[in-house]
C-alpha cells in the first residue's frame, strides 16, 4: 500500500503538481488528425487546464488558453483565420504561438500604440505523427515526440479510438503492469459474459517484471503456455509514463484532470499479402461513450471496456492506503518506485526516464513486439483466417464498444473481405 501522501504525489497533474510537473515533460496525444476533416476548432481540457485547439487555413496546428484575454471570452467558438485564431466576440487575433496579430478597434482608434504587441495568450506547442495530435506543456526546450516504429508500418489499416473515463490516470496506466488481470477480467469474464456455467481457462503460473529505456516489460506464463511463448520471451510493454503497448496497437491514458482520463487507442491491423500494396489515405477516428445509455450500466463486451470498468471501480482517485498487494502486483510496486524516482529526477533539474533529444535515437524506435513478422511481412487471407487470435478481428472489432460502422467498413474492404455486420464479440 502507498501513504495518502504519496498517493496524493502520484495522482494529482495540476502544473503546481510534482507528478503534473513530471507529466509535462512528456507529449500527450489529445486529439486525431481527421478529427479536423470536417471541424477547425476542438475544446480540450488536460492535466487540469482549460485550452483550445485549432487547425487554421493554413494547415497549422495551435494550443491556446480557452479564453481571450481582452474579455474572457471561449474562443471555443472562434473562427480561424489564413494564420491564427480569432475571437469571436471582438475580433482580436492569435497564431500558434499566442501572439496577438491583430485587434481591429485597437488598431484603427490608436495604432502608433500597438497595444496588440503588448498581449500574448497561453500557448503550447503542437505537433502531429501517426495520425494524431500531440501536445506539449512542459518547459522548453521540448523533446522530440517519440517516432515509433508502428508508425511507419506499412499496409496497414490504422484506427484511433477516444473514451472519456471518470478516473484518476494512475489505475488506469497501472493496468498495464497487471498481467493476471487478463486472466480474470478479460478471458474468465469474457467466457462468463456468453455463458453462466462456463469454466475457468488456463491459470497463470509465474510473471516476471523487467525494465527498460522506454518503460517496463512484463512476461507471463499460463498453464496452456511454456517458457518458449512469446508471452514469456518477449511480453508486452507499459510505455513510459502513461501507455500501453501489445504490438499492434497503442492505448495512452492522458489526464483530462485528477477525476478523468482520455483513453487514446492507435490500432494497427495488417492486410492480408493478396491486398498489398495498401495505402491508407486517412486514418478515421471514432469516440464512443462507455455506458449503455438504456441501462445505465458500463458496457462490459468489449477489452478496453472491461478494463474501464475495473479502473472507475476502483474510485474517482483510487485510495492505495487501504490497497494489499500480492505478488502478482509486483509490476505496479516497480511502477510506482520509478515513478518515485523520476520525480526526483525533475526535481533536480533533469530529464526523467524515456524523454527522447537526440534526432538519431528517434528514428523508428523499435519495441518489444511478439507477432512482428506478421505486422512487417503479413500473410496470405487462408492463413490469416487460421491465426487463433488475429483470425478473430478479421470478423470482429473485440477492443472497444462503438466503433462506426463506417469504419467497420473501411476495415473490411481493406482487408479484401465483403462488408458484412461484425460477428459478436468473444473474448477467450
Amino acid at each position: 500500500m502507498l501513504s495518502a501522501e504519496s498517493n496524493h504525489r502520484l495522482t494529482r497533474t495540476g502544473a503546481d503538481t510534482d507528478m503534473g510537473q513530471l507529466l509535462r515533460r512528456y507529449w500527450m496525444p489529445i486529439a486525431a488528425v481527421s478529427e479536423f476533416d470536417d471541424q477547425s476548432i476542438r475544446p480540450v481540457r488536460l492535466m487540469g487546464e482549460d485550452l483550445v485547439l485549432y487547425k487554421d487555413k493554413s494547415g497549422t496546428f495551435g494550443l491556446v488558453d480557452r479564453q481571450c484575454p481582452h474579455r474572457r471570452a471561449d474562443l471555443a467558438y472562434g473562427f480561424v483565420e489564413q494564420c491564427g485564431l480569432r475571437c469571436n466576440y471582438h475580433g482580436w487575433l492569435y497564431d500558434a504561438d499566442g501572439r496577438c496579430l491583430e485587434q481591429p478597434y485597437e488598431d484603427v482608434a490608436n495604432p502608433r500604440a500597438r497595444f496588440r504587441d503588448k498581449i500574448r495568450i497561453k500557448s503550447y506547442p503542437v505537433e502531429t505523427r501517426g495520425g494524431l495530435v500531440w501536445a506539449y506543456l512542459g518547459p522548453q526546450p521540448a523533446p522530440l515526440v517519440p517516432d515509433w516504429e508502428p508508425f511507419s508500418w506499412q499496409n496497414g489499416f490504422v484506427q484511433i479510438a477516444f473514451a472519456e473515463v471518470p478516473c484518476n490516470w494512475l489505475q488506469c496506466q497501472e493496468n498495464s503492469i497487471d498481467p493476471v488481470h487478463f486472466e480474470w477480467m478479460h478471458m474468465n469474464w469474457g467466457r462468463r459474459l456468453r455463458d453462466e456455467e462456463s469454466e475457468h481457462g488456463p491459470k497463470h503460473l509465474k510473471v516476471a517484471f523487467d525494465e527498460f529505456d522506454y518503460g517496463l516489460v512484463y512476461r507471463r506464463q499460463r498453464e496452456d503456455t511454456d517458457e518458449a511463448h512469446k508471452m514469456w520471451t518477449v511480453g508486452r510493454v507499459c510505455l513510459w509514463p502513461n501507455c500501453f503497448f501489445l504490438g499492434d496497437h497503442f492505448e495512452w491514458r492522458v489526464p483530462i484532470d485528477d477525476e478523468r482520463t482520455l483513453s487514446v487507442s492507435w490500432l494497427f491491423f495488417r492486410v492480408p499479402n493478396e491486398q498489398e500494396p495498401y495505402v491508407q489515405d486517412k486514418i478515421p477516428a471514432w469516440r464512443s461513450d462507455i455506458k449503455d445509455p438504456e441501462t445505465g450500466r458500463w458496457i462490459s463486451s468489449h477489452v478496453m471496456n472491461q478494463d474501464f470498468i475495473a479502473w472507475v471501480g476502483q474510485g474517482t482517485v483510487a485510495d492505495r492506503t487501504r490497497e494489499h498487494l500480492g505478488q502478482s502486483d509486483m509490476g505496479v510496486v516497480k511502477l510506482r518506485q520509478r515513478f518515485m524516482s523520476d520525480l526526483k529526477l525533475v526535481a533536480a533539474g533533469e530529464d526523467p526516464k524515456a524523454v527522447i533529444r537526440d534526432p538519431e535515437q528517434n528514428q523508428r524506435i523499435a519495441l518489444p513486439v511478439a507477432d512482428r513478422d506478421l505486422f512487417e511481412k503479413g500473410v496470405p487471407l487462408a492463413q490469416y483466417e487460421k491465426l487463433p487470435m488475429y483470425g478473430k478481428h478479421l470478423h470482429t472489432f473485440p477492443f472497444q464498444a462503438g466503433q462506426p460502422p463506417e469504419v467497420w467498413a473501411a476495415f473490411r474492404e481493406a482487408m479484401g473481405l465483403p462488408v458484412v455486420p461484425p460477428a459478436p464479440v468473444e473474448i477467450a
